[in-house]
């Protein structure tokens, strides 16, 4: 028989950033009691993202907020503006990442890389609360 454990969080995040959530996820995953299994995250948001990404050196995270702002410029003419210059740069940066992660457990814990870590990416300018459902089963 399968079991599930599910949790919402309600993350506060501070404008254009990428927010590191590996250590809330992990306690997560242990508070569910699943050894073996698959934790599923998803964000419930058309303006930020989720990725894995690098953990250890924070000029990776620099260098790709650095290079998405090159990619999508808030300077743009887009025909949806209704929230700001940097709102459909928002959607278009969630667009070309994600809002869903699968991540196997092992031994009750991420199977991630040794420099792999979870998170949000505010492509927003101001601090937003962003809803992320937690999934796990096994």
């Amino acid at each position: 028989m399968m079991n599930h454990y599910q949790k919402l969080l309600r993350i506060s995040t501070t404008g254009k950033s990428l927010q590191n959530i590996t250590a809330k996820i992990e306690s997560i995953v242990a508070e569910s009691g699943i050894e073996t299994g698959l934790c599923t995250l998803f964000l419930r948001h058309t303006s930020a993202s989720l990725i894995i990404q690098e953990n250890a050196d924070p000029d990776v995270l620099l260098d790709l907020e650095n290079f998405m702002a090159k990619l999508v410029p808030e300077s743009a003419k887009y025909i949806h503006d209704a929230e700001g210059a940097d709102d459909m740069p928002a959607h278009i940066r969630t667009v070309l990442t994600k809002t869903s992660e699968h991540i196997p457990i092992n031994r009750g814990h991420l199977v991630l890389g040794t420099w792999q870590g979870i998170y949000i990416w505010e492509h927003r300018q101001r601090n937003h609360y962003r809803e992320l459902v937690v999934h796990i089963s096994g």
